[in-house]
């Protein structure tokens, strides 16, 4: 329970320094807000929640108060055993001194015996006793002192005692159980919830972290985000055009270090830097077509090919900076998509959804947005991103959901850090945006603002 009250509390300070959820429009009354990032030196996702404003645990002012005076309680009694240590060692002072009076009776008998003999004697040795009973004297002052804490300590714990068997029987025994039962579900609930944040908005982007500086002014270098855990490996493809071969590292550490594990020649040169590596598969526009390729790794072979309908290609309908970036393939955690101009659509943008195994149209988005104007674009959960530029001051300027079917202009910087970008993809088992950055392999982290209904807010 401590442990799930600790997160809670991290939670939600993380919120407050970092995060305004106000901007969102959205109440805390409809449900759990979750802001998730990969933020950390691992690039684990940091997830910060904020519970509804319903309270879960209506007893809690009363259990703070109990908690808060158990702990004073013990805190005297840690006092007391002090005090007890000191008590008994200032006794042991007393019973010496009374040893040493009783000593003093007998001298002082055998002086009024013979006192012309013995007197210069005996009061000698009476000085000297005198001398050991001196330092004895502020003991006895502590002793008398602390038997007064004492007396004022016991009397405060059987004050407070009485006050913790009241709140006690006004609480009851069983509701300590209750409490503890509904932190465990509010902690079920809240993995539950983790488990649901695959999808959210993009609300910010931060970075970038240079992985390698490397290749041409245009390429592309991406993950597999249906990969396992353990499955690193980076495919590396440098320039937008007249180019076949594929270099393939184990890790980015490898990546980094230039050790490749293996180099692919594919059966025909790409176009533009948008491809995507999806399920082990690498899908990529044919040069000088609007066909796409669906290649495996794996197998070494083409294992599906398709036209793009009415797709515009060879620098038709490119993003702002060329590069026969007619046609862009991408992957979020709903599928696979690939993102183009039409004619028919005025050369805006036309989102169309993808069958991963036989690539066939399974449905399509016409926007507003004109190819042209963008500076390239990314699908977070079902939703486009587009940047209105690929140099200096780029910034996610427009968004199109495809779940209802509706845009917004937005106003998400980043830095362009080496000042041209001509490859920006997301990859959703990182969270992070994979970028080209004129010859500089780059990182962007994103954080995602999520709402997570509950039965309790229905």
């Amino acid at each position: 329970m401590q442990a799930t009250s600790n997160l809670l509390n991290l939670l939600l300070l993380s919120l407050l320094a970092g995060l305004d959820p106000s901007k969102t429009q959205i109440s805390p009354k409809e449900g759990w807000q979750v802001y998730s990032s990969a933020q950390d030196p691992d690039g684990r996702c940091i997830c910060t929640v904020v519970a509804p404003e319903q309270n879960l645990c209506s007893r809690d002012a009363k259990s703070r108060q109990l908690r808060q005076l158990l702990e004073k309680v013990q805190n005297m009694s840690q006092s007391i055993e002090v005090l007890n240590l000191r008590t008994q060692r200032d006794f042991q002072y007393v019973l010496k001194m009374e040893t040493q009076m009783k000593g003093l009776k007998a001298k002082f008998r055998q002086i009024e015996d013979d006192r012309k003999t013995l007197m210069t004697k005996h009061f000698q040795e009476l000085k000297e006793k005198m001398d050991e009973l001196l330092p004895l004297i502020p003991v006895l002052e502590q002793y008398k002192t602390d038997a007064k804490l004492i007396t004022q300590f016991k009397e405060e714990i059987r004050n407070l005692s009485a006050v913790l068997t009241g709140i006690q029987e006004e609480i009851g025994a069983y509701d300590y159980e209750e409490l503890h039962q509904r932190v465990l579900s509010l902690e079920t609930r809240l993995r539950d919830c983790m488990k649901k944040l695959t999808c959210g908005k993009l609300m910010k982007i931060t970075g970038p972290v240079t992985i390698k500086t490397s290749g041409t002014r245009f390429g592309a270098w991406m993950t597999d985000p249906l990969a396992s855990e353990k499955n690193n490996r980076v495919w590396y493809m440098d320039s937008y055009t007249n180019n076949k071969i594929v270099r393939e590292y184990k890790s980015i550490a490898d990546f980094v270090s230039g050790a490749e594990s293996r180099t692919y020649n594919l059966p025909f040169k790409w176009a533009g830097t948008n491809h995507v590596v999806y399920n082990g598969s690498l899908y990529f526009n044919k040069y000088q077509s609007n066909i796409i390729i669906k290649y495996s790794f794996d197998l070494g072979r083409v294992l599906a090919q398709r036209s793009l309908e009415y797709a515009g290609f060879q620098n038709v309908y490119p993003y702002t900076w060329g590069g026969f970036s007619d046609i862009d393939l991408m992957a979020d955690e709903i599928g696979l998509w690939a993102v183009y101009a039409t004619n028919q659509n005025a050369g805006n943008i036309v989102i169309s959804q993808l069958n991963q195994d036989t690539l066939e149209v399974v449905k399509s988005w016409n926007t507003g947005y004109p190819k042209r104007s963008a500076g390239e674009s990314f699908m977070i959960c079902g939703t486009l991103y587009v940047t209105n530029s690929h140099l200096t001051g780029a910034k996610v300027y427009y968004s199109y959901s495809t779940k209802t079917s509706t845009y917004e202009y937005t106003d998400i910087p980043f830095h362009n850090q080496y000042f041209h970008i001509s490859m920006l993809d997301y990859n959703s088992r990182d969270r992070a945006l994979y970028a080209w950055n004129n010859g500089h392999q780059v990182l962007f982290n994103v954080t995602l603002f999520h709402i997570i209904k509950t039965e309790d807010d229905t």
